[in-house]
């Protein structure tokens, strides 16, 4: 049975953040400077985007990210923890991330938050 998403945050809380596993759910762009756009669907309904999205501009909503983020965004590979991705930030970034092991995991939880990505360790269920 899969688990709903504040099943998943209650799990989420409890855990050692370091530990986890990200992975990306969304789709990405990356320009030439190396910076990510997250591409979110304007709609999932099928109906609405038959009818609607010819009338838009965009079917689709690009979440731009910072250079910061960016860099976060490309070391999640379903492979990596975050102590890995956070040892990788540092030796790029250096003090300028620092402290790292208190912004990377607010970082992903936001993303997490907003379904951005998941973790690995609380899909096992599913």
């Amino acid at each position: 049975m899969r688990l709903s998403f504040s099943e998943r945050r209650k799990i989420l809380k409890g855990a050692n953040y370091l530990e986890l596993t990200p992975l990306r759910i969304k789709s990405e762009e990356v320009n030439e400077e190396n910076l990510v756009n997250i591409v979110i669907p304007k709609f999932a309904n099928k109906f609405a985007a038959k009818f609607i999205v010819p009338k838009l501009k965009s079917p689709v909503i690009k979440i731009k990210l910072d250079e910061l983020g960016s860099a976060v965004w490309l070391l999640i590979d379903g492979k990596r923890s975050v102590a890995q991705i956070a040892r990788l930030l540092t030796e790029k970034f250096g003090d300028k991330i620092e402290p790292v092991n208190e912004r990377l995991p607010k970082y992903l939880t936001g993303l997490y938050e907003q379904q951005f990505i998941t973790f690995q360790e609380i899909n096992k269920g599913d």
